[in-house]
């Protein structure tokens, strides 16, 4: 402890004895504790929308609960609930090209509604035409990027070749991933991806302009989702209020029974809301508010998060700046010893201020995979609230593995990194320091 507050000092940043007693509260016991609940077999991954989240997030109350946390404005307990509408295949998928059905056709993720047109022969996954059906005759290119090349050309169907890395994504998703939305609201569309044998891919090539439909026989479901969320109030109701959260659901358990645990993704970020929100509760109170909040649901589609933006305990102007913690349990080998990166760092001058203040953070490593707009900051960044995630190693090779086990976090690292962000987040806090978006930083729901 002494020396990291000296290395403070030597970086011209103050800590306060508040900051420094609140600091000394974050201990590896305190964090593999929370881990030892949250990423336990008793919770069988926390599966998005289940009763094993909502006993996370009762988990995560009763923790805000006991450091002195009390409900937000507006609410009259810790726990915000909504359902979910999810669509199920009743059937398998029926894929026709000139009247002949297509066999082995799989779905991995699409809209759920029937897609009807003529097919569209393309080589090339870089150069998408704009057409309502298109075959993919390339071998080698990413599925996430396609998927997101196809959203933008608003591609109804994508007929691509079974491999490798369409399997790895099916498991990943858990495939076939069809919409999910939030009750009273209605899907968005996306394109559809359909897999296919490499035989079969050869031999669509050569029916260019075929007529082409799909069937998508769906089903309703709906269930629960939870978040938990608790109030520290401030003393300047005039100074706004900060937000910081994580997402707490993972993936559950595999059809073959197999538990994933989830202990980074993101028992890691919620283990980091509640280490702060102790500490921060620890001293005096606060110029600003804060808000810490443990979303459900994010898995499938970052609901939980939607949902409290949708029904905000308290206005959303009131809110000045939003942290999401992703993934902290692991050391990213690209960035230095210590440091987190902070996803769309650039956008605002929220991160150059948290790092002048002491933060370990620096830019987005990894900028080709769209960090920023895939975790549960970019549903309020959408709003205009200047919202960022901090992550470790975001890609590390446990992501979305049956091995995102405790056994598997860096416990030292992540201790460290918590305590890194007390200081600067009670700045924050307590200075009137006004968190903005750079020209052309805040995102649209095409940018």
């Amino acid at each position: 402890m002494r020396r990291f507050v000296v290395a403070l000092a030597l970086a011209g940043v103050s800590l306060t004895a508040t900051g420094a007693l609140a600091q000394s509260t974050i201990t590896e016991n305190s964090i593999a504790s929370h881990e030892a609940f949250l990423a336990s077999d008793a919770l069988q991954g926390r599966g998005s929308a289940t009763r094993d989240e909502a006993i996370a997030a009762a988990y995560v109350a009763s923790q805000f609960q006991s450091y002195g946390l009390t409900s937000a404005p507006g609410m009259t307990g810790f726990l915000q609930k909504a359902i979910i509408v999810h669509q199920k295949l009743s059937a398998p998928i029926t894929l026709t090209v000139a009247s002949a059905v297509v066999p082995q056709a799989t779905l991995l993720t699409g809209s759920g509604k029937p897609v009807s047109g003529t097919l569209v022969v393309a080589n090339d996954a870089k150069a998408l035409p704009r057409a309502p059906v298109v075959l993919l005759t390339a071998t080698e290119f990413d599925p996430m990027q396609l998927f997101r090349a196809a959203r933008e050309k608003q591609i109804g169907l994508v007929l691509i070749r079974e491999s490798d890395a369409t399997r790895k994504l099916a498991t990943m998703i858990r495939a076939p991933r069809l919409p999910a939305y939030l009750e009273g609201n209605t899907p968005t569309d996306q394109p559809t991806l359909v897999t296919i044998p490499d035989a079969t891919v050869d031999v669509l090539a050569s029916k260019n302009g075929a007529a082409i439909s799909l069937a998508v026989p769906i089903v309703a479901d709906r269930s629960e989702t939870t978040n938990a969320i608790g109030y520290l109030k401030g003393t300047d109701p005039a100074a706004g209020t900060l937000l910081f959260s994580a997402h707490l659901d993972h993936l559950g358990l595999r059809p073959d029974g197999t538990i994933m645990h989830g202990a980074n993704d993101d028992a890691s970020g919620t283990t980091a809301v509640l280490e702060l929100a102790r500490a921060l509760a620890s001293g005096n109170p606060a110029r600003r508010s804060i808000l810490f909040v443990a979303y459900g649901s994010e898995e499938i589609g970052e609901y939980g998060s939607t949902y409290f933006g949708e029904h905000p305990p308290i206005p959303l102007k009131n809110i000045i700046a939003n942290v999401e913690f992703e993934m902290i349990g692991a050391q990213d080998p690209k960035l230095p010893t210590n440091m987190l990166m902070m996803t769309g760092f650039d956008r605002s001058n929220l991160g150059a201020a948290l790092k002048q203040h002491g933060a370990l953070v620096t830019g987005d490593a990894y900028p080709e995979q769209h960090f920023f707009e895939r975790s549960d900051n970019y549903a309020l960044a959408l709003k205009g609230i200047v919202a960022h995630t901090v992550s470790g190693w975001a890609v590390t090779p446990t992501y979305h593995q049956p091995t995102d086990t405790i056994a598997n976090l860096n416990i030292p690292f992540m201790t460290r990194a918590i305590r890194s962000l007390v200081a600067p987040l009670e700045w924050l806090a307590n200075s009137d320091f006004a968190p903005a978006w750079k020209p052309g930083g805040q995102p649209t729901a095409q940018h």
